[in-house]
């Protein structure tokens, strides 16, 4: 236990002094909030020809039409940053060529690619909730007024809906694992994006752990059941990620 908590602060370390973690998580923050009060203020100016392309639901003005269209980016643009994070906790051992250097640590290399799991949980916990928060400031800041209720239950959904981005984007991390690098995972984080949009035109759609977030994010009225499906991912490939790297050998 202590051998994984030595790699866990090692890795938390990392994480606190990595660029591309904290500068991908700002972007997406603020790109996504940026990208929803645009939409909301462009609806209330009132041009015909606009609102025709936002649609009913953007077209309102309102916090229903804010955290829809927040929820729309999470869905789509946070699930790619949210790869490139976990890319970057396992990939980048490979592309700065640190990983030889793991093999003469007391720590053995499954427990530190855990570790790298928890760091990376908590990133993407921190990004959640300053995405909700700043959400929450930039409704207020362009005179959506104080949430009611409904609102404030959107503004829980929001945050449940990084959090849950974040989960189905682990298979990012064991393919680059697997791959050696960043670039299979950031691929691999493509791949899932285009196949959620595929799925979606099944009628089985909600089910899918891939699609089921965004779907119980921009339709509130559908059950929440489809997301007891959603955990199979994150701890399916979180331990292929751990097994990958307890069996890591240099020389393949």
């Amino acid at each position: 236990m202590k051998t994984f908590l030595d790699g866990l602060e090692v890795e938390t370390r990392k994480a606190r002094s990595s660029r591309v973690l904290w500068s991908t998580g700002l972007l997406l923050v603020l790109g996504a909030n940026g990208l929803a009060a645009t939409m909301v203020l462009a609806a209330r100016s009132g041009d015909a020809q606009l609102l025709a392309k936002l649609g009913p639901q953007a077209a309102a003005g309102d916090w229903t039409a804010m955290l829809s269209a927040a929820a729309q980016i999470t869905s789509a643009g946070g699930l790619l940053a949210f790869g490139v994070g976990a890319s970057w906790l396992y990939g980048r051992e490979f592309a700065e060529g640190t990983v030889s250097g793991l093999f003469g640590l007391p720590v053995s290399r499954g427990r530190l690619a855990g570790a790298k799991l928890v760091v990376y949980a908590g990133w993407s916990v921190v990004i959640s909730v300053l995405m909700t928060v700043i959400l929450l400031g930039a409704g207020i800041a362009i005179g959506l007024g104080v949430p009611d209720a409904s609102a404030v239950t959107g503004l829980g959904r929001q945050l449940a809906l990084g959090v849950l981005t974040a989960s189905i984007a682990v298979p990012a991390g064991w393919a680059s694992s697997l791959g050696r690098g960043l670039l299979p995972g950031i691929a691999a984080s493509v791949g899932i994006l285009v196949l959620a949009q595929v799925a979606v035109l099944a009628d089985f759609a909600s089910w899918v752990p891939f699609v089921a977030p965004a779907f119980w994010a921009l339709q509130p009225a559908t059950s929440a059941l489809p997301l007891l499906v959603v955990p199979v991912i994150p701890i399916l490939f979180g331990a292929a990620t751990v097994t990958t790297w307890r069996r890591l050998q240099l020389d393949r």
